[in-house]
């Protein structure tokens, strides 16, 4: 009997899935797959975060390329997330959540936004504001999704 009790636990865990899922879109237990969000701001480039200079945010791990971005991104990280927790901002704008290339990105008005690869990003570029509208008034519901686009 508790073999079995164990067996439905381990099955609604897995089901269900983590009751503390983070708000952040996350690949290998990472926020922005390692890079650090305030180089984005910084450097103006994707630079990978390095293991001992981490925080956590919206329950979600980033990393940094140093404990000076580390302790400014603690300071604010509001300044320094990405927007639509990380997900694709062209996706987010159609209405479903997608991955991301940490690679690609656009940084607009002192906020920062991911896509999902450079044809994406192409599109996003052609109308960023009215991409940025569309997906600020979707986020609310796009944000409820348990699904990711691959």
């Amino acid at each position: 009997m508790a073999g079995l009790r164990v067996l439905i636990m381990l099955f609604a865990v897995w089901f269900v899935g983590p009751t503390h899922a983070s708000q952040q879109f996350e690949r290998n237990g990472l926020a922005i797959e390692g890079y650090d969000p305030v180089a984005y701001f910084t450097e103006r480039k994707p630079v990978k975060g390095a293991p001992e200079f981490r925080t956590e945010f919206q329950g979600a791990t980033f990393q940094f390329a140093s404990a000076d971005h580390r302790d400014r991104f603690a300071a604010d990280p509001e300044q320094f997330a990405p927007q639509y927790g990380g997900y694709c901002a062209y996706g987010t704008a159609k209405g479903y959540k997608a991955k991301i290339d940490p690679e690609v990105f656009t940084v607009v008005q002192g906020k920062l936004y991911l896509n999902y690869s450079d044809a994406v990003q192409t599109r996003w570029l052609s109308d960023i504001p009215g991409y940025i509208q569309q997906a600020d008034a979707n986020w609310p519901e796009v944000q409820k999704q348990t699904r990711v686009r691959e």
